[in-house]
């Protein structure tokens, strides 16, 4: 009887599977070339081939997580314009911090772990290693609507500064008491920043 075996991961697939796993285990690991390549079982020389740099592994590490995440990551939807895709994506970061009692919940807890208390070099590193993946998340965005033709050429860190900025601010907003709708003024102000990219003037 002949028994199907599924393909065996290529090279670059256990590579990537082993930097994924390490980040799950500790959110703040470094990703080195020689722990990588020991945990996937290949060569330095072979993890150099596929990813030339720690960011580039990183990226694709993250790329792969936020597509398994999100597997219908709304920046990939071009029946819409791509003011309306890069406006949905920034709602994927604000929707963990929920609205109203979970928002002051959610904020609650981070005063209470890492503003209240002198912050440790690990949650340091873990509070940093959590923000460059949501900075590599929004570049990775600005980066699809760039080969497309829809962002004009300019200064994707400032850029992703300035979205962060913006999404930050109404994170917090969500759990302070208002007179009107959070969602409505939030929207709003979510489509004047992404137009505001989009046009290049938040450079």
């Amino acid at each position: 009887m002949n028994r199907s075996t599924s393909a065996k991961p290529s090279t670059r697939d256990k590579i990537l599977i082993a930097a994924a796993t390490m980040l799950s285990e500790d959110p703040t690991a470094r990703l080195s070339v020689r722990a990588v390549a020991a945990k996937a079982g290949v060569s330095t020389g072979s993890l150099r081939h596929h990813f030339p740099t720690q960011d580039r592994l990183r990226d694709a590490v993250l790329a792969g997580i936020y597509e398994k995440a999100f597997p219908g990551d709304p920046i990939h939807d071009t029946a819409l314009p791509a003011r309306e895709r890069l406006v949905n994506c920034l709602r994927q970061i604000l929707a963990p911090v929920g609205t109203g009692e979970r928002a002051r919940r959610t904020w609650a807890t981070i005063l209470e772990t890492l503003i209240t208390p002198e912050p440790t070099e690990k949650s340091r590193a873990a509070y940093l290693s959590i923000e460059r993946q949501i900075q590599h998340r929004v570049a990775h965005w600005l980066s699809v609507l760039a080969d497309e033709g829809a962002l004009p050429a300019g200064d994707t860190t400032q850029r992703v500064r300035f979205l962060l900025t913006v999404v930050n601010g109404l994170a917090v907003e969500r759990a302070l008491p208002g007179s009107e709708s959070v969602l409505e003024a939030e929207t709003a102000t979510l489509f004047a920043a992404v137009d505001s990219v989009l046009s290049g003037r938040g450079q």
